[in-house]
């Protein structure tokens, strides 16, 4: 790794929780609920720091939950980032939330935050209770990435993923433009945390170049019209239909990365139908 991107990464990794301030104008539910119970889970690298959010209406350590894993371009370790999400869906769904604390760049490289992120799903689902797995951008695509290694391996079966501004194609070039996720950022990330070209096409790495989608849990997946990474969300949902799996495919227009955020009226009806969806899911009501 060259030293210039040691050290770009190692600031954005270190300063994420004073820099990234997105969301706090999406607080529309469970503001109230306390905080997150800290819990230890154990993965094949180790063990992994996990906030556990529950509404009134669930117990901690059992019942059914949701898997969120945050944002970041696989180099800023903050779960919090998405405390606002976390509390949002565990009070509207009413459901746990688990949200991962995998680590990230430059600390490790591919596949360990995927691989983390899916055992720690694997161990929550082993308990017997319905998951779901979702999350923002890089975190979407690892939860798409959690969902091909559960069905290819076997290890348990998500009733739904849910997929926001989803990075799922690290090998190809992104598309020319002013947007929020600019090549600069894409050439760091690969550098970085897929600093072997030979993993960027991997399946695990770019879901959307995975050679068979069938047999996948539902999805929903969530674009941005101006993102550049839209063009990843809406060709998976497509193959995910051509596969036969059940898709809800949702473009927030006139809005970059930061769908949500960037149009916070638009955000309420957005959130709610992915907080029904997890409900459909996990409770069946």
């Amino acid at each position: 790794m060259r030293l210039a991107d040691r050290v770009q990464a190692t600031l954005m990794h270190a300063t994420a929780r004073w820099t990234v301030r997105y969301g706090e104008d999406l607080r529309f539910a469970g503001s109230d609920l306390p905080a997150p119970t800290r819990l230890r889970v154990p993965t094949r690298h180790g063990d992994v720091r996990v906030m556990e959010y529950v509404a009134p209406a669930a117990t901690h350590g059992s019942g059914p939950a949701h898997v969120h894993l945050h944002g970041g371009a696989w180099l800023m370790r903050h779960a919090a980032m998405d405390d606002w999400w976390c509390r949002y869906l565990a009070a509207t769904a009413g459901v746990r939330v688990l949200n991962v604390d995998f680590r990230t760049g430059p600390y490790v490289t591919y596949p360990v935050a995927q691989e983390e992120s899916h055992d720690v799903a694997a161990w929550v689902a082993d308990g017997g209770d319905p998951v779901s797995v979702g999350g923002f951008s890089s975190g979407g695509g690892m939860a798409a990435a959690v969902c091909l290694m559960a069905r290819d391996t076997g290890s348990f079966t998500p009733r739904l993923q849910l997929l926001g501004v989803p990075a799922l194609d690290l090998a190809s070039d992104l598309p020319t433009g002013a947007g929020m996720i600019s090549p600069s950022l894409r050439a760091l990330v690969r550098r970085v945390y897929f600093p072997d070209p030979a993993t960027r096409s991997a399946a695990y790495a770019s879901p959307l170049l995975a050679l068979d989608l069938a047999g996948l849990p539902p999805a929903v997946v969530m674009t941005a019209e101006r993102d550049t990474l839209r063009r990843d969300g809406d060709r998976y949902a497509q193959r995910l239909r051509e596969a036969g799996v059940p898709v809800v495919h949702d473009v927030t227009p006139g809005v970059d990365h930061y769908f949500l955020t960037e149009d916070p009226a638009r955000a309420r009806t957005t959130m709610a139908m992915a907080a029904t969806a997890v409900r459909e899911a996990l409770l069946g009501h």
